[in-house]
């Protein structure tokens, strides 16, 4: 431990590994960033997908207007809607 090199070495060491910018923690807290981003960008890919697929299905007029009564609750003219829904607490 008393020769000169192996002290700068060290010191060397421990300043790039734990308090130069360029750390590796600072590289391991971004590796982790990329894989949540990474992880953001599949989920609304697969969302794009779902998407296009309903698009595609409303170029349909009979899917558009079942669209529309499902999601919007529109009716034809002279057409009564009854909305039942189910309780799901039991007492």
């Amino acid at each position: 431990m008393t020769n000169i090199y192996v002290i700068i070495l060290t010191g060397f060491v421990i300043w790039m590994l734990f308090l130069d910018e360029n750390s590796y923690l600072t590289h391991r807290e971004f590796n982790e960033e990329i894989k949540e981003l990474e992880t953001w960008i599949e989920y609304h890919k697969e969302k794009i997908a779902i998407d296009k697929k309903v698009i595609e299905k409303l170029k349909d007029s009979l899917e558009l207007e079942r669209y529309a009564r499902e999601n919007y609750l529109m009716k034809k003219k002279n057409e009564d809607i009854y909305i039942i829904e189910f309780d799901t607490i039991k007492d």
